[in-house]
């Protein structure tokens, strides 16, 4: 069975682009190992994103959100660490 992903966005703060745009770039990146993908409304400023029932993002905790980069390495990390993410894994030297 695939991985699990839910974002609970803060209908309030008219979070839900922001929660719609991350789920279409995880859907893209991870077709093969998401099973599901939710996104749940909620109030009071909230912002999490779950993979798996693990907590990888708390807005409120991190005190803003993440890069797309940032959170699919951080998805990736728990539904598939064995998987490259191409060019988002070269370290970038200057």
């Amino acid at each position: 069975m695939g991985a699990i992903i839910k974002i609970e966005y803060c209908k309030q703060c008219n979070w839900l682009m922001r929660a719609s745009w991350m789920s279409q770039e995880l859907l893209t990146t991870f077709s093969e190992e998401i099973h599901e993908f939710t996104l749940v409304p909620g109030t009071g400023g909230v912002f999490t994103i779950t993979a798996n029932n693990t907590v990888i993002w708390n807005r409120k905790e991190r005190k803003g959100f993440p890069g797309i980069t940032q959170l699919k390495k951080l998805v990736r990390d728990v539904i598939a660490p064995e998987r490259g993410l191409g060019h988002i894994d070269r370290k970038i030297h200057k």
